[in-house]
């Protein structure tokens, strides 16, 4: 499989399936899990990722955002400065301009610039949600995972979340785990079937979702199972 750059990367498929398993491999997550055995190679921009990469710089360059909101207990400005400080960035005047930017970037600047200094825990669900990505954001990746990054949000904060990640394309790579069909077709250029641990199908997403290749995916994506 490949996953081209500034493009975004859906994968789908019933639950259970390996979607979030994978996703995972792809910034070495999974070598938190007791036990793990993993097969196989990943290249990032040629290079393995498991042979050839350690894996503190390869999550500075792959970062990730959760299913759930995860903002640590601190203000919103230091959850953002919490990385380019683990960096190494001290200067105030800096930390201050990459707050501002983070928070730009994840459209909710205007929301937070007067609360920068409270709890982030006090936001709203969206909120959180974004400043989460901000927070990834805050590091410069080159590739952004989601996993589910909307389904503990409402509507109108999902429809936020989306139209954000279209348009950080622009400057990311994305790859995101949904477990809803529509959000793949609204967001994604490429779409990948995962079904019992296995890749079924992958391809551009109208044409996945228009003429699937393989009977399973048209089964599951009409509706017949899942």
């Amino acid at each position: 499989m490949d996953i081209a750059k500034n493009e975004i990367t859906a994968f789908i498929g019933p639950s259970g399936c390996g979607k979030s398993t994978f996703l995972k491999t792809l910034n070495r997550m999974n070598d938190l899990v007791e036990g793990v055995k993993i097969d196989g190679n990943i290249y990032l921009d040629g290079v393995d990722i498991y042979n050839d990469m350690d894996a503190i710089s390869l999550r500075h360059r792959v970062g990730m955002v959760f299913q759930q909101p995860n903002p640590f207990p601190k203000s919103v400005y230091d959850n953002i400065a919490y990385g380019p400080r683990l960096f190494g960035v001290r200067k105030k005047a800096e930390l201050d301009e990459i707050v501002e930017r983070s928070l730009r970037q994840a459209a909710i600047w205007d929301e937070l610039k007067d609360r920068l200094k409270k709890s982030a825990l006090g936001l709203s669900g969206g909120q959180q949600q974004r400043l989460c990505i901000a927070r990834t954001l805050a590091v410069e990746p080159e590739v952004i995972l989601m996993d589910e990054p909307t389904s503990a949000l409402d509507p109108i904060s999902t429809s936020k979340i989306e139209d954000l990640v279209v348009e950080l394309k622009k400057k990311y790579t994305i790859v995101m785990v949904t477990h809803n069909m529509q959000q793949a077709t609204r967001v994604s250029d490429k779409t990948v079937f995962f079904l019992l641990g296995e890749v079924i199908e992958a391809a551009p997403t109208e044409e996945l979702f228009s003429m699937p290749k393989d009977k399973r995916t048209e089964d599951y994506i009409t509706g017949r199972f899942g």
